[in-house]
């Protein structure tokens, strides 16, 4: 099978996104467009990815060279033709593909549909086109007898032209021969004096090679991003195609339209997730949870059965099965809540190992500490872990230990099992298994002196 190679052209500028951040690096649903078109590229088992660059290539570098991706500078933004030039196609051997940087909605499944049907016709030049309701400036792809014979830019188009509703995606895939041979002879005879690659499809023609449109079912193909308007309509378009593979597969989502989970995420069938919540980044939630209201999950693994209430924010956080968390919790980065365990409302975890069954139920901050197993935390409860020195120390509760309310724990202190914490103590030594700790001043009344001070 001949080599496939992808030319991804991310070298403008972007001035209409009215943005410092170079155009390809804006994010659809929390990936880098160019990211995502990367990856699908990967995904389809292309041979090599080559990325031209201009505008902002340092910071585009910064992202897709992890990628294993390589990079060509266009040094001047002449043309479409100009910038596959840039790729040093001379190189390039087997068949070539040619996308945009600004169209993310481009999925695995159409990058190898693309190379099928252009593989199976025996084509030598093909451009992707799609039909649209509103082709609007959008070049219009030109047929005599089903073949292509040219394509019209829609300023340069007549009334008749402009009738015409397939156009073209600016997806090309060629030959390498076919394009080391023809892209030198594009010229820049127009009004900008720019090198178009639309014109590799004319010479293609007069010299008789076997030139074609593919038209995709796929209209998404289409849509460019070229201003913070259509960067939006993608992003709402991907939650979208989630939300309904997630539908598909079990997950009950109670209104698609205002839920937001991105492309990495796994969930469980029999989950229930309800409006206002967002999941990204590398979380997988198991089967049968309830996720409330206006939740925000990132980076974090929830086992099955989990019940994550309204409000409740989650960063790089375990929870085992049948736990409850919140309302308005929050769970920090390396936090892991035990099975069957409690958070409640007004509740902060921070690199807190929380154990099975145990108990917190408002209003308490936790960092850095280890929780046994059936430990009851009550409410104003803090640890105090960061000292004078600047360093943060850890605090050991061991299993089944009664913490009282608005208690302090001056780290490093461990507490053993099975003692009790008198509520109001601030517990600077460590406290022994099944021992009571009371760590607090002398209740005095002075008789009749709320008078003198009330005067």
């Amino acid at each position: 099978m001949e080599k496939i190679t992808a030319i991804i052209l991310a070298g403008g500028q972007g001035t209409r996104m009215k943005s410092p951040l170079p155009k390809v690096l804006h994010p659809v649903a929390g990936v880098p467009m160019i990211t995502k078109i990367i990856s699908n590229c990967k995904k389809a088992e292309f041979d090599e990815i080559r990325l031209v660059v201009g505008h902002g290539q340092n910071l585009v570098k910064n992202v897709v060279d992890p990628m294993g991706v390589q990079t060509f500078v266009q040094i001047e933004q002449l043309g479409t033709g100009d910038a596959v030039k840039s790729a040093q196609v001379d190189s390039i051997e087997g068949c070539v593909v040619i996308l945009n940087g600004d169209h993310p909605l481009i999925t695995v499944e159409d990058l190898k549909h693309f190379i099928s049907d252009f593989r199976e016709q025996k084509l030598d030049l093909a451009v992707v086109s799609v039909e649209l309701d509103n082709p609007n400036e959008f070049g219009r792809i030109i047929r005599q007898n089903n073949v292509l014979k040219a394509i019209v830019e829609a300023k340069d188009a007549g009334p008749d032209a402009l009738k015409i509703k397939e156009v073209n995606t600016g997806i090309y895939i060629v030959k390498a021969d076919l394009l080391k041979k023809y892209l030198p002879q594009i010229k820049n005879n127009n009004s900008k004096k720019e090198f178009y690659l639309t014109d590799l499809i004319s010479l293609a023609i007069e010299n008789k090679k076997n030139v074609q449109a593919l038209c995709s079912k796929n209209k998404n193909v289409a849509h460019g991003v070229n201003n913070q308007i259509e960067l939006a309509a993608a992003t709402r378009i991907v939650f979208q195609m989630k939300n309904a593979q997630l539908l598909h597969s079990g997950v009950i989502i109670i209104d698609p339209t205002s839920t937001y989970i991105e492309d990495t995420v796994i969930v469980g069938a029999g989950t229930v997730i309800y409006p206002g919540v967002f999941i990204r980044g590398k979380t997988a939630v198991g089967p049968f949870c309830v996720i409330e209201p206006n939740a925000f999950i990132s980076d974090s693994v929830i086992d099955e059965a989990v019940q994550i209430k309204a409000g409740s924010y989650l960063e790089q956080a375990i929870v085992h099965s049948n736990a409850k968390i919140g309302p308005y919790a929050r769970l920090r980065p390396d936090t892991e809540i035990g099975s069957e365990a409690q958070i409640g409302n007004f509740v902060e975890l921070k690199k807190v190992k929380f154990g099975k069954k145990s108990k917190a139920g408002h209003l308490t901050y936790l960092g850095d500490a280890e929780i046994g197993d059936d430990v009851n935390i009550g409410c104003g409860t803090i640890t105090c872990n960061y000292a004078a020195d600047k360093k943060k120390y850890k605090t050991i509760i061991g299993d089944r230990v009664f913490v009282g309310s608005d208690s302090q724990f001056i780290a490093p202190v461990t507490v053993g099992s099975d003692s009790i914490i008198a509520s109001g103590s601030t517990i600077t030594k460590d406290v022994p298994a099944e021992a009571l700790a009371i760590a607090r001043g002398r209740q005095e009344n002075k008789l009749g002196l709320a008078a003198k001070f009330k005067k």
